[in-house]
This record gives C-alpha cells, structure tokens and sequence, in this order.
C-alpha cells in the first residue's frame, strides 16, 4: 500500500497563498501523493509537530533551529539565496538537505527519496510487526508443548551449542534453557549409559547423510531420581559456513514407553501362558486316555473273557453261568464307578448343587488328601451362578488349593464365600511360608497368572499378596451378572506390590 507523505512547511516559505499551494503543484506533477500543512509562526510549530506524525519538515532555517535539533524526521531546509554559513549552521542542527527554493527539480528529487525512504520504513515495520506477531504465536506454542522445542547445532570442528531451547527444558530435563545453552554437553551427560551409543549413532547418521534424526532413550534429569523415556525429532539443514543445524522437538514418551514395555511383557507372558495351558490339556487327554484305556479298557476285556465261556456250546451246570453273572455283574459296577471318577475330574457333579456346595466339598476333599484343616465360611446357603462362571471360579478355587499344597507348607486354610454389591468374593488365606514378588514373577509360575488370566476374562480383580501374620491371601473379586461398579482399593493395589 502507498503511503501519503504528510509534510509541513514552517517559516516564511508558507506565508501567503501560494506558501502550500506551489508545493502541492510540484508534488502533483511529479506524482507524489501528500498531504501538506502550513505553519507560519515559530511559537506555533512545536505544538503543529505534535498533532501528528509527519514525514517531512520544509523550512527557512531562519528562527527554528532549536526545534529542529533532535526532531527525527527528515528536514529539508529552502533558502532563497545561496548562503555558505547558514548552509553550514543548518547541516550542524541535523537538516538532511539545503536547497534553494527556486530549484523546483532538486526540491522534487529530494522529496522522492523522502518518500522512498518513507515507504522503505513503512515495509521494514510492516516486516517487524510481523516477525513479532510470529514469535510470540511461536513461543506460545512452545510454551504449552508437551516437551521443549530446540534448535541444535554442530560445527565442522565438532563442537555443539543450543541456539535456541524452549522453557520446557526445565520440566523435561532439570535444565533452564539458559544452562543448557551455556553448557550443551550438559545434555549427552543425562542420557543412561546403555543408550548413549544409540544417540551417538543417530546423530552422526542424520549429520552425514542429512536425514532425520530421530532417537528414543532413557535420560535422567537433573534433580531427579527416576528415569525418563525421551524421543528426539529433528530436521536437519547445512548452514552456510559448513555447520548442520537441527530444529526439533523432545517429547516425555515415558507413560507410552512403559505401556508399551507391559504390552510386550504380557503378551510374552500369554504367550508362555497358552503353551503351558495347551501342554496341561495334553497332559489331561493323556492321563484320561490311560484311565479309560487301563481302568475300563481293561476291566471291559475281563468282561468278555468272563463272557466268552458262556458263548460256546457246552453244556454247564447252572451254577457256572450264576457265578459268571456275578462276576460279570462286579467288573460292570467297577466300570460304573471308573466312569464316574473320570466324569468327576473333568466337571464335578456337585457343581449342580451351587457353588457354595461345591466350595465346601472341595475343601474337604482337599483336607483329606493333604492333612492340611480347611475351613469355609460363606455368608449365604446358596448363591446363584451362570453355570459357567460356577465353573470358572471352581478352577479358580482348585488351583489356588494346589498352589498351598505344593509350596505353602501350610497346617490351616480358611476359605470366605460371599456375593457383596454384584460381586463375588472369594479369599483363601493359609498359615504358611509366604510368598515374595520375585516367587510371582517367576518365568514358570503359571498357576498364578493361570489364576490372574481368568479373573481377567470374567472381568474381575485378583490379588495375592502377603498375609497380614503369615501366609498368603488370594483375594478374588469377579462381577455376578454384567459389569460391576466395583473399583479396587488403592491399599489392596499396594499389598498386591509388596
């Protein structure tokens, strides 16, 4: 946009009529647009140069030197005589140019720079306010980053520097940006040990070849004892005196990281998971396949020996055939009771009278076999289950009794049964050893995460932790019908830690 000039003219060059008038006519026919103003008094002028901004000041130079001095816009003084000493005192007080006024063509050309110079001031602020618009929209972005925005440079002879880190440097690295760009080795310092080649590496790859640098690893901060996951996005360029500069972000990826660290700690641990699970039904099939096969298989075989005598055509007593029924009759009951076992194992019957008659008669199953006294109290007679849930929480309660009887050592087991706000729960606490987190995290304790996994899949908690005198509390929380508005005690997240 072209920009009119607002000149004044002080002094007797704008007495009369013709004291704006001829100056206008000189602008209009050299094509300068402006706007002239007249002052004809020196009292007059300060007040005249405060009403607003002028681009230009044309004078005598006679009575308003004082004025001039120090004023800071360009002035051009129009003398009607050639005058070496006034020329001389003018240029002293700060006049740009010293004209006669009848020079019509030197006044114009001297205008004309006036105003390219003006219109040169107007872009450069333009420019300015811009820049400045643009930096502070920057830095408020950078300012609410997760992160801190930073420029990085290293010379041709190896040494590095910050020109530029945002305020995010203190939350991220324990740094103000002034520290970190007084000391920029400070930063390769942080970074964990393991992972300081890694970054060497990155870095050299993106300065020789000129590609992106991009870096994730471990860094501790100043100040702060735990450790941090950063990743390290830049872009680089070659400036022109042979050094590469880098404009890039880091960003806090350590909530991420650790996700993603338990994502691929859990699906090794499902991994090992189905082939431990798949290796126990293999073992299942074989132990049943040998049951059947040596129990009734082989009690089948006694049957018909015992009816191949009677099959033939000889002629016995009745006797013979009575005793043979007799036998045959015993070798039936025995596979009767064969297949009852086996059934048994595989989905016990007692399920169909609930799972709290199913609790109860596993306990004293279990006190039996192990020695071990095994208590249950349930708050109701009956608790009425999704057949298949009854049977979820039954493993559950069975794998949890192996555990104790394998490893606790224990002498007492107390067993609590109870449906509360949609939920059952389901604690077995013994009196033994113990168990420690590093017991739980074990490669090969499967009976735990077994236990754990099928919580999970029925959309409950499960916890083990240490028992508040001895022992281990299993605690099991599993919604009855849909979801539960259940949410675990912060204190039981602890306990299940220790």
């Amino acid at each position: 946009m072209i920009r009119t000039l607002a000149i004044l003219i002080a002094g007797y060059t704008a007495e009369g009529a013709e004291g704006a008038e001829w100056l206008r006519n000189l602008l209009q026919q050299g094509g300068l647009p402006a706007e002239v103003d007249c002052v004809a008094t020196t009292e007059a002028l300060p007040g005249m140069l405060q009403q607003r901004e002028w681009d230009l000041l044309l004078t005598d130079g006679q009575s308003e030197l004082s004025v001039i001095q120090g004023l800071g816009i360009p002035v051009i003084a129009l003398l009607s005589r050639e005058d070496e000493q006034a020329t001389a005192r003018l240029i002293d007080a700060g006049v740009q140019d010293v004209l006669l006024k009848s020079d019509s063509v030197r006044l114009l050309a001297a205008i004309r720079r006036c105003f390219f110079h003006v219109q040169h001031l107007q872009d450069l602020r333009e420019v300015q306010s811009a820049l400045e618009r643009s930096e502070a929209r920057f830095r408020a972005i950078a300012s609410n980053l997760p992160g801190l925005v930073f420029q990085f440079v290293v010379e041709s002879d190896g040494s590095v520097f910050f020109p530029y880190v945002s305020e995010g440097s203190r939350s991220l690295l324990g740094l103000s940006s002034d520290y970190l760009q007084e000391k920029p080795d400070t930063f390769s310092g942080l970074i964990v040990a393991e992972d300081a080649a890694g970054y060497e590496q990155s870095l050299q790859n993106s300065r020789e070849r000129l590609s992106a640098w991009n870096w994730e690893g471990r860094i501790r901060a100043k100040g702060d004892a735990d450790i941090k996951w950063i990743s390290l996005r830049a872009t680089p360029r070659r400036t022109p005196r042979g050094a590469v500069l880098w404009d890039g972000i880091m960003l806090n990826i350590t909530r991420n990281k650790q996700i993603e660290l338990e994502i691929a700690r859990s699906r090794a641990q499902l991994e090992e998971l189905s082939v431990y699970s798949q290796k126990v039904k293999e073992q299942e099939r074989t132990r049943i396949a040998r049951e059947i096969h040596d129990d009734i298989g082989g009690t089948l075989t006694a049957i018909k020996c015992e009816l191949v005598p009677c099959l033939d055509h000889s002629d016995r007593a009745p006797g013979f055939y009575r005793h043979k029924a007799e036998a045959i009759e015993s070798l039936v009951d025995m596979v009767i009771d064969s297949t009852r076992r086996i059934a048994l194992d595989l989905r016990p019957g007692v399920l169909d009278c609930g799972i709290v008659a199913a609790v109860q008669w596993q306990a004293r199953e279990f006190g039996q076999r192990t020695g071990i006294v095994c208590t249950v109290e349930c708050d109701s007679e009956e608790i009425s289950l999704d057949g298949d849930l009854a049977v979820a929480i039954f493993r559950i309660f069975q794998e949890a009794l192996t555990n104790i009887a394998k490893h606790a050592g224990a002498t007492e087991v107390r067993v609590r049964l109870a449906e509360t706000e949609g939920l059952l729960c389901l604690e077995v606490v013994d009196n033994g050893r113990g168990i420690t987190l590093t017991d739980m995290e074990k490669v090969n304790s499967f009976g735990i995460r077994s236990m754990r996994e099928r919580c999970q899949q029925l959309g409950g908690w499960f916890y083990i932790q240490k028992g508040s005198v001895a022992g281990v509390e299993v605690i099991i929380r599993i919604p009855v019908e849909g979801k539960s508005e259940f949410h675990p005690e912060s204190q039981l997240n602890r306990s299940a830690r220790e």
